[in-house]
């Protein structure tokens, strides 16, 4: 196991060069000149060249990526056009956001969409099945964009149950940061109020963010619990006379939560990467949101960067996921 994990460690910095090499490369393909828009709008030429020899731009093009690489490593991830803050800084202020969003919307994709597909399965050709079809197809096929649009016409407007954008009201004052989720860092200050707060603010932009996921994870555990309740050892169970439920929670769901923990892993990972519609119907001060401002601006440091943390994450939750699979089946040997 440690000489697995150790191997899966090291082949995450070749992944990440790779990933950089990526960017860097796109950065330099784009028709635009970092040099004048850093420069600003009203910069003369004399400004921009001193400008493009400020920051190594008259170098070549792989000097400059080997110098880029150097401050990365050094933590120096590079300065926003826009925000002239660094990178670093700003990941470190918009991350805990999109995180924050996208625990809670896998959680509530898990507690949902698990149940669901152990009912459909159990339920085969029955309503709750039936059931469980239409709820999948409808997440799956609504547009993000849409649903959110809906959802805050009809539950934040007409019905006026919670907030229609932000993190917390105009006037309120967000906890001592601690993690930067709103949610966590009011619990860890023992502030009920506020956190009844946040918690109503994020309860809308969680849901959305969580119906694909929900979809794709109740999908996956109705299949895969019908192939296990389908195989001998459980019919050897049943033949046993043991009960229904110890049938299907403690020997069909553990064989079948293998794919549905991979599912969950490549869920979370495109949901961080993939919350920007969530993050702009819903103002939300995220990463998606972040990057998407600077795509707009051509502002490329912001972007290499969301692209590299994003990237190191999927990397962490793909060797997570694999790890799990040992815990659920201990018949699984790494080497």
């Amino acid at each position: 196991m440690l000489q697995y994990l150790l191997r899966r460690l090291l082949l995450v910095v070749p992944t990440l060069i790779g990933l950089s090499i990526l960017t860097f490369t796109i950065s330099v393909i784009v028709p635009a000149d970092p040099a004048r828009l850093a420069a600003g709008p009203r910069a003369t030429p004399e400004m921009i060249e001193t400008v493009r020899q400020q920051h190594g731009l008259d170098q070549p093009v792989h000097i400059q990526y080997i110098t880029y690489l150097e401050n990365l490593v050094r933590g120096d991830w590079g300065t926003s056009v826009i925000s002239r803050r660094p990178v670093l800084e700003d990941l470190q202020r918009f991350f805990p956001a999109t995180l924050e969003l996208v625990l809670a919307a896998m959680l509530i994709a898990i507690c949902v969409g698990i149940p669901l597909g152990i009912l459909a399965a159990t339920n085969q050709n029955r309503w709750p099945d039936q059931l469980s079809r239409i709820v999948a197809i409808s997440f799956v096929s609504l547009p993000t964009f849409w649903f959110a649009i809906i959802l805050q016409l009809t539950v934040a407007v007409g019905l006026g149950l919670l907030p229609i954008s932000g993190r917390l009201p105009a006037a309120e004052a967000p906890p001592e940061t601690v993690t930067g989720m709103f949610t966590v860092d009011s619990l860890i200050a023992l502030d009920f109020s506020l956190f009844l707060t946040s918690l109503k603010y994020l309860i809308l932009p969680a849901f959305v963010q969580s119906v694909s996921a929900l979809a794709i994870i109740t999908r996956t555990v109705r299949g895969d619990m019908l192939e296990t309740l389908g195989q001998d050892f459980v019919r050897t169970a049943r033949a046993k006379g043991l009960h229904e439920r110890r049938v299907v929670y403690r020997h069909a769901l553990r064989n079948a939560m293998i794919p549905t923990v991979t599912m969950i892993g490549l869920s979370f990972g495109f949901a961080l990467g993939g919350s920007v519609l969530v993050e702009a119907v819903f103002d939300w001060p995220g990463i998606g949101l972040y990057a998407v401002q600077a795509a707009l601006n051509l502002d490329f440091q912001p972007i290499m960067g969301v692209t590299i943390l994003v990237g190191f994450i999927f990397m962490m939750l793909n060797l997570t996921v694999d790890l799990l699979y040992g815990v659920l089946d201990p018949r699984i040997r790494y080497s």
